[in-house]
């Protein structure tokens, strides 16, 4: 009997651990388990009437045998009072027949007794946490809820700073485009004194340049070309 305790624990254990891994719907997983651990406390409690009610069979058949006893020692002292002595031995022989029985049933009584008490204890202490658990039912569907918006907060936090880095390395492009036009500038006003055809020449090369290195930035920063 005492086993059957430890399952509706190990039961209730169980259904608490997979209640915080599936928190999809917190109060719905709480009420599950509730009603998952009236339902375990009542069979329960219909196995501890069983154990109570075989105690008090054993309780009552014990004391059928205590009197039978006692009917045969007076039924003994009767038949010595009338000088009867087989017949005393008779009633005395019927007395320790009860005195035996009573023996055994008083060892199973005494086992039958304690665990009966035990198991009363144990169950009161599931009740109690089920009425615990009760009264916590709204307490824990808000702190599930409140961990739930941290993990949410957490996750956007983590996806804004990868947008974040993204820009960064945008802007370290743009920088660079803006290093190169300028130095492009700086070229021209150098050569401006120089034939057009030269001039056209080195903005040639110029712009091939610009362009590599456009090309070779938008590989490293992954931007495919438009």
């Amino acid at each position: 009997m005492g086993s059957l305790f430890i399952r509706i624990s190990d039961v209730i254990s169980a259904n608490i651990n997979y209640m915080i891994d599936r928190v999809e719907d917190p109060e719905r997983m709480i009420r599950q388990v509730i009603l998952e651990m009236e339902d375990h406390i009542q069979r329960a409690e219909d196995s501890v009437i069983d154990a109570i009610a075989s105690e008090k069979q054993l309780a009552r058949e014990l004391a059928h045998h205590r009197d039978k006893s006692e009917f045969w020692r007076e039924k003994a002292e009767v038949a010595l009072v009338a000088d009867n002595e087989a017949l005393a031995r008779e009633a005395l022989i019927c007395k320790k027949e009860h005195d035996r029985t009573a023996k055994d049933l008083e060892s199973a009584w005494k086992i039958a007794a304690d665990t009966s008490k035990k198991l009363k204890s144990q169950l009161r202490d599931l009740k109690n946490k089920l009425t615990e658990a009760r009264q916590k039912r709204s307490a824990l569907v808000a702190r599930l809820r409140a961990a739930q918006a941290t993990q949410h907060m957490h996750k956007t936090q983590h996806h804004l700073q990868k947008g974040l880095n993204a820009r960064d390395k945008f802007i370290r492009m743009e920088d660079k485009v803006t290093e190169i036009e300028a130095r492009t500038e700086a070229i021209a006003e150098l050569y401006d004194e120089s034939s057009d055809l030269e001039r056209q020449i080195d903005q040639l090369e110029i712009k091939t340049e610009v362009d590599k290195e456009l090309e070779e930035l938008r590989k490293k920063i992954g931007i495919k070309k438009c």
